[in-house]
């Protein structure tokens, strides 16, 4: 009689214990991972998916409102707010966010203006952007921007409305 695919007790008992442990690890990550909320701030997710990258995708929040358009920041300009890493693109402009970062950032923590306005959150395109009244909104994309701009003043009392309740 050949032992061959046999495996003592003990062995059995080890591998099936190993794999419950594993089993019951992966599914507490997965539903931490599934349940978990949102941050305050919109930032960047590394490659592996968890968030810690800069917010707004590391666009100068300063610039769009003292250059007109979206610039990326640089990681040696960079100030902490709000639990996220910000970058500007010159010393200036991380001068006037450290001066009055309330001005500066965006709306919704940066996530999309839209989106909020219906009770989500979704990341960003740095190039669909609007100020209103002197505050800076993001959006998806430009298609989901134009949806929004089709009622601002609705779309931004929905936002501020569903703000912060969306990141639950």
């Amino acid at each position: 009689m050949s032992n061959v695919g046999t495996m003592p007790h003990h062995s059995r008992d080890s591998l099936r214990g190993i794999a419950a442990a594993v089993f019951f690890a992966l599914a507490a990550i997965l539903s931490t991972a599934a349940f978990a909320a949102d941050p305050p701030i919109n930032v960047s997710r590394s490659t592996a998916g968890h968030a810690g990258g800069p917010a707004i995708s590391g666009f100068d929040p300063v610039a769009y409102f003292t250059e007109a358009k979206p610039v990326p920041g640089d990681a040696k300009f960079s100030a902490d707010y709000d639990g996220a890493t910000w970058h500007f693109s010159s010393a200036e402009n991380l001068a006037r966010f450290e001066a009055d970062p309330g001005k500066y950032a965006p709306q919704y923590g940066g996530y999309c203006a839209y989106a909020v306005s219906v009770g989500k959150t979704a990341p960003i395109d740095p190039a669909a952007w609007k100020i209103v009244d002197d505050k800076l909104y993001l959006n998806y994309n430009a298609a989901i921007q134009a949806r929004w701009a089709q009622d601002i003043p609705k779309s931004i009392a929905a936002g501020d409305g569903n703000w912060p309740k969306v990141l639950e």
